[in-house]
């Protein structure tokens, strides 16, 4: 007959570590890239638990706020200075070229100039494309889908402190006769 054997409790540990708290109760994460409302690059900021776990983290925005990478930060803050500052000139330098240009779209529209369909931040990414300017769609602010024909002044916001004015022509598709 064999020796009776202990029964082992099992134990279930938690299934990701746990983060570190920040004062008032949030998380504490270290911001490896800007993210608009929240905070810039190199940034500690203390989040809701949700937010840290299922965006900041995952996206790859931000890490945890250890001991560690606070002084990385703090050893490499002027080097990270300088490249925002060289990043923020060349997003300057894209607003006023992106000032000069005027992007036309041709659409289908009635005779009194109503868009069948509406123009919105795709279509005028990819006019700009053609012209060899390369946008995200949700760098274009428009306050709502352009559904007349004419012309239109369209925000674009290239950084949280960048910010330029884009000419949009809306015009008649022309037909081509067979």
């Amino acid at each position: 007959m064999p020796a009776k054997q202990k029964k082992r409790k099992r134990t279930r540990g938690p299934r990701f570590p746990r983060l570190p708290k920040g004062p008032n109760g949030g998380i504490e994460l270290l911001l490896i890239q800007a993210v608009d409302h929240l905070g810039s690059q190199g940034d500690v900021v203390e989040v809701k638990p949700g937010f840290a776990n299922n965006y900041l983290l995952p996206q790859g925005l931000a890490t945890v706020a250890t001991d560690h990478h606070k002084r990385m930060v703090e050893k490499h803050r002027a080097k990270l200075q300088e490249i925002e500052k060289q990043r923020l000139k060349s997003y300057r330098d894209m607003a006023s070229e992106l000032a000069k240009l005027s992007v036309t779209i041709e659409a289908n529209a009635n005779d009194d100039g109503h868009l069948y369909g509406s123009v919105g931040a795709p279509e005028i990414v990819a006019a700009l494309k053609s012209q060899d300017v390369t946008l995200a769609q949700d760098q274009v602010r428009l306050e709502g889908p352009l559904k007349e024909l004419g012309l239109y002044t369209v925000k674009v916001q290239l950084h949280t402190s960048v910010d330029c004015e884009l000419k949009v022509w809306v015009v008649p598709s022309v037909e081509k006769d067979a």
